[in-house]
């Protein structure tokens, strides 16, 4: 209906203005009201102005509005999933005649789904903070590469991975002034992600670069199912998912590069995520300030 009136409106301005510009003895006539002319086409272009800004604006609810609908199909799917492994895990502890390795099994299983549980909750969590402005940053002297690889130890259980899934390569040192906390959130969902969108065996890199001007570069690379381009800078709005059947197959809520951007806004950085196209890989690459920590480099 809105895009009809918009229509109707350019219709009836566009048509005004062949009568005037073709009926000169109307045209003379109007000359003396020309201010009152003036003024009705004005108001026609501000009316057709609110219709233009009223129709994307209800555009843009219709879509958050499916977005925050498939945010709740995929919350439910991932709290119903862990929780029935749990439930699952339970009962057969309680059976007769599991053996003691069949219990430590069935114990890590259960970890396993109460730490999906808990970065889930996580997400939800900081991106609700984020979203009102309450996220604080505690900022103290971090060692890049020991944070960088107890979140990749972290992917690691967390998936079953071997030690070779996932590489690091840069320097042996390197110190900056930021927040530990945050910072290792931000690497665990871009491996997470780099991890849940390759195809097995999964094989991601993960590199840290000192720059020039102050700045500190890590990169994420994977050789998963790839991004179109048209969807690169997308991925980081709350609640989308990359419209792809390859996407819809993994688990996921839209929140992770949300909450990832938002937090390195908050940090002083930047993301960007790079890729050849579908099936050829992708990777993210984080900027952040060095701070006021001495940083020193050597080989690795």
């Amino acid at each position: 209906m809105s895009a009809i009136a918009v229509l109707l409106t350019v219709a009836v301005l566009v048509g005004w203005v062949l009568v005037i510009t073709k009926t000169l003895s109307l045209t003379q006539a109007f000359w003396g009201n020309r201010w009152l002319l003036a003024g009705g086409i004005v108001s026609l272009a501000v009316v057709m102005s609110v219709l233009v800004m009223f129709s994307v604006s209800l555009v843009r609810e219709i879509l958050q509005a499916r977005r925050q609908q498939t945010f709740i199909d995929s919350v439910t799917h991932e709290l119903k999933s862990p929780l029935a492994s749990i439930k699952l895990c339970l009962e057969t502890l309680a059976r007769d005649g599991v053996s003691s390795p069949q219990r430590e099994e069935l114990r890590q299983m259960m970890l396993t789904d109460v730490e999906r549980l808990t970065v889930f909750i996580d997400d939800i969590l900081e991106a609700s903070r984020i979203a009102h402005g309450q996220h604080s940053q505690l900022a103290s002297v971090v060692s890049i590469p020991t944070l960088v690889e107890h979140a990749v130890e972290g992917i690691r259980r967390r998936y079953n991975l071997p030690a070779d899934a996932i590489t690091v390569e840069g320097p042996e040192k390197l110190d900056i002034t930021t927040d530990p906390t945050a910072l290792e959130t931000v690497l665990k969902n871009i491996l997470d992600n780099a991890v849940k969108y390759s195809s097995t065996p999964a094989h991601v890199i993960v590199r840290i670069e000192p720059k020039t001007m102050g700045q500190l570069e890590l990169s994420v690379s994977d050789q998963g199912i790839g991004i179109e381009r048209t969807n690169l800078k997308r991925i980081f709005r709350r609640f989308y998912r990359v419209p792809s059947d390859d996407v819809y197959a993994r688990s996921g809520t839209g929140l992770g590069l949300f909450v990832v951007a938002a937090l390195l806004r908050n940090l002083g950085g930047s993301i960007r995520a790079d890729s050849p196209g579908i099936n050829r890989g992708t990777v993210v690459t984080i900027k952040l300030p060095l701070g006021i920590a001495s940083a020193e480099a050597t080989g690795r």
